[in-house]
């Protein structure tokens, strides 16, 4: 087996373990009633997501974005009765 799929269910693994332990964390909160915990944690959850996004590297989506050439805006020649100035592809 080659080291990518070893790497790759390795962290699998790791995330179904995550995935499990939070959940029964989750349950023993809300069986022991600790609804307010949960409440902490939950803010603190959406909190910490928030944090990844902003510091997310969104660069290279706006760099392919700004090579894309912007589109014609024929909104003043329709107001005057102008002609578009996009040529139709057939």
């Amino acid at each position: 087996m080659s080291k990518v799929i070893q790497a790759s269910k390795r962290r699998r693994r790791v995330a179904i373990a995550w995935v499990a332990v939070m959940t029964i964390i989750v349950v023993a909160l809300m069986v022991a009633e600790q609804i307010a915990l949960l409440y902490v944690l939950a803010t603190l959850g959406v909190a910490g997501l928030l944090v990844i996004v902003a510091l997310a590297d969104l660069r290279g989506g706006q760099q392919r974005i700004s090579q894309l050439t912007p589109p014609r805006d024929d909104a003043a020649g329709i107001g005057a009765g102008m002609r578009s100035s996009v040529v139709k592809e057939r």
